[in-house]
């Protein structure tokens, strides 16, 4: 058993806390809930359920693995708030940075938001991009899906598909961490597909043939 920690506030941060921690405490990960408003994130407890945990915010985070999962916007200001507490931490962004009328991404190639993060993340953390490109109810099924996920060091990454495989999902390694802005890009496409008839329920995949 992991503990993972899931960082956020935000609309998308209760989408996936629930989808990721529902999931991950079903597979029998203890998970650690930080949010500034703590009300909130005991009510995201509650509703995981399996001993899902609040932390205080700001604090050293007790699992190896911690999931970023508020607004686009304000995570690298969550990542430098945590500062030295996130040191030697996995720091898995989730982050969408889309527009306003989701027809494309407020980043660019070389500063995607998981490349802003790795520049304020303390020394020993790594960041990892992975589940922005699916759907949070695509995620709280227990189906096989791939996940994509590009991260700049090795061992980091070895430890993000350990997690995603423990999920019962697959993880698909997308390269170095350069490649998180086409993964945020990829998230802009899987809602044109949802939006033009492909429906909430579908992700993308990687089939070998």
């Amino acid at each position: 058993m992991t503990t993972i920690g899931i960082i956020g506030s935000g609309n998308m941060a209760t989408a996936t806390a629930t989808a990721i921690g529902t999931r991950a405490a079903k597979y029998h990960h203890a998970i650690e809930l930080m949010r500034g408003n703590t009300a909130k994130a005991q009510a995201l407890a509650t509703q995981i359920g399996n001993a899902a945990t609040v932390g205080t915010f700001g604090t050293k985070p007790a699992g190896d693995i911690v999931v970023l999962a508020g607004l686009y916007a304000g995570a690298v200001d969550v990542v430098a708030h945590y500062g030295d507490a996130l040191a030697g931490k996995i720091l898995i962004d989730i982050t969408n940075p889309f527009n306003a009328d989701a027809s494309g991404v407020m980043t660019t190639p070389g500063n995607s938001v998981a490349q802003q993060i790795a520049a304020v993340a303390p020394e020993g953390a790594h960041v990892v991009k992975a589940f922005n490109s699916i759907f949070g109810g695509v995620i709280a099924e227990n189906k096989p899906v791939d996940v994509l996920f590009p991260g700049g060091i090795a061992e980091a990454k070895v430890s993000v598909a350990a997690f995603i495989e423990s999920l019962n999902m697959r993880p698909r390694d997308a390269g170095a961490l350069q490649m998180a802005h086409a993964l945020e890009w990829a998230g802009i496409l899987v809602v044109g597909l949802a939006n033009n008839g492909g429906g909430f329920d579908i992700a993308f995949g990687a089939d070998v043939l």
